[in-house]
């Protein structure tokens, strides 16, 4: 179905193709992609050769169906555990937190981290009614109580939210014999790391800090 908006603008440029018109539909479903730039998008695709359009929608299609989650992480994988850790250069005893994948891309952008990470998936926002069986918060834990972990760094979203589950996190960890700190607020409150500059990015993470000495007590 399309909204009134859409047939506005359908039957205003004239668009003589219901099938330009589905993928236009289709192509706007996706986050930050309005209907014109939908439409311009669709008729660029319309131009290019077949065997292009083909290979485009074939590396959609084996994104979606052969991707992967990293087990122990929870990283986009290709296969049973993601490249990071994989990599035998990678500090394993060091695991970064963060909320989503895109954070570990961003971080990884900064190329001033060496340890691992674990993509919780979300965080605790009880108005939201997303607890911590919601997201990937107990099987951080085991992964604590199974490896040598010697620190883990909370790289969440400055936000209530944000800080809710570093505290609820961190108060299972209390009795352990490892280091918890947090980035430096060098990233605004509210903000969020993904849209975060690298250089502001990296120095947080150069000068994080005790968990305590930023968060509740």
């Amino acid at each position: 179905m399309f909204d009134k908006n859409f047939n506005i603008i359908f039957e205003a440029m004239n668009i003589p193709s219901k099938r330009i018109a589905n993928a236009v539909e289709s192509l706007s479903s996706l986050p930050g992609i309005g209907k014109k730039t939908a439409l311009r998008l669709a008729l660029h695709i319309l131009k290019r050769p077949e065997e292009e359009v083909m290979e485009f929608c074939d590396n959609v299609y084996k994104m979606k169906s052969e991707s992967h989650f990293c087990k122990k992480c929870h990283n986009i994988s290709d296969d049973i555990l993601c490249s990071i850790c994989t990599n035998p250069n990678r500090n394993t005893q060091q695991i970064c937190v963060v909320q989503d994948i895109r954070d570990v891309l961003a971080l990884e952008s900064t190329m001033e981290y060496y340890g691992v990470y674990h993509v919780l998936g979300g965080v605790i926002s009880p108005i939201d009614g997303i607890g911590p069986g919601d997201i990937h918060l107990f099987s951080l834990i085991e992964r604590i109580e199974k490896e040598n972990i010697t620190e883990i760094i909370f790289a969440l979203n400055p936000s209530i939210e944000g800080d809710t589950t570093t505290y609820y996190i961190s108060k299972h960890l209390k009795e352990k014999d490892i280091k918890i700190s947090s980035l430096a607020r060098g990233i605004a409150f509210g903000g969020e790391l993904e849209y975060t500059d690298e250089f502001t990015l990296a120095k947080s993470l150069i000068n994080r800090q005790p968990y305590g000495s930023l968060t509740l007590k």
